[in-house]
């Protein structure tokens, strides 16, 4: 059931991609703010059931407290976000590889059964191209939003079109590993995903592209198997979901915007505006990871 929900959602957000790649006003820089809402409200939610399996996990631990999980997700945050403010270029390229591996692992870990090294730098080689395309197609802005994070990339590696083409063949040779063995509706499902990710950044701005992507493709994906775990009636499962999830995605949201009032002090609203998005996913990113690789372990 999740891969024909999986291909039908993969079917739409491609379809969607080319209209959207249409609309000129998506293509400046005037909509960071709202791309910020969308974030707040339909990407984070993806990660809103984290305390649920963190009962799980602390009861593998045979711990008694849920409060104990609480306390140690919310610390990996804030030393993640310490940790980015002294060494903002170190974390900020861990992150990127992290990432990279996160996109690629939860967009396919419906499609592989097979838990292998293989896998898991396949995952990466797939993932990378949320990171890749757009410093290839839109290299200026791009290269301007990791500046506002501390990051100079204008003379570094990662720029160079050469490396960036071998980056986007590395991702494209992923997806045909994966399809290689599957019937063609799977198939269909991560070609139609690549190609979804390269019309979004080819034509649209890449803050714009990767809001698109990180809500509608990445975390709605994700959500959706949520969803089905929690009732295998979708639209039974869905309303239990927006109520578990509504809590947390709440708190979330309203520490996002208290980071955004406070950098608005020193900072332009769209210089704020990125840090406030991306090192707050960082520091979501890495305990929702840990949390994961735990349950999976365990």
């Amino acid at each position: 059931m999740i891969k024909k929900i999986n291909f039908n959602h993969s079917l739409i957000f491609f379809n969607t991609c080319i209209i959207l790649s249409s609309i000129s006003y998506l293509k400046d820089n005037s909509l960071t703010i709202f791309c910020l809402f969308l974030i707040l409200t339909i990407g984070i939610s993806h990660g809103a059931l984290d305390n649920i399996k963190g009962k799980k996990l602390i009861k593998i631990f045979k711990i008694d407290s849920i409060f104990v999980f609480y306390i140690v997700y919310i610390l990996i945050s804030l030393i993640i976000i310490l940790i980015w403010t002294l060494f903002p270029k170190s974390l900020l390229l861990i992150f990127l590889i992290v990432a990279s591996y996160h996109f690629g692992k939860e967009d396919t870990d419906f499609f592989v059964v097979k838990k292998n090294l293989k896998n898991e730098l396949l995952y990466f080689f797939k993932g990378s191209i949320v990171i890749t395309s757009p410093l290839l197609f839109h290299k200026k802005e791009t290269v301007e939003i990791f500046r506002s994070l501390n990051f100079e990339l204008s003379e570094s590696l990662l720029v160079e079109n050469n490396f960036l083409y071998l980056c986007l063949i590395l991702s494209l040779i992923s997806v045909v590993f994966f399809i290689s063995k599957k019937n063609s509706d799977l198939k269909s499902i991560l070609i139609m995903d690549y190609f979804s990710i390269l019309i979004l950044n080819y034509f649209l701005n890449p803050i714009i592209a990767f809001t698109i992507y990180f809500c509608f493709l990445h975390s709605i994906r994700h959500s959706l198997s949520l969803i089905l775990e929690l009732n295998k009636n979708i639209k039974k499962g869905f309303f239990v979901f927006i109520k578990k999830a509504a809590p947390l995605t709440l708190v979330t949201a309203a520490a996002y915007l208290v980071s955004l009032f406070y950098l608005n002090n020193y900072h332009e609203i769209e210089e704020a505006a990125y840090k406030v998005i991306f090192i707050g996913l960082a520091s979501l990113t890495f305990p929702h990871i840990l949390l994961e690789y735990l349950i999976e372990k365990k």
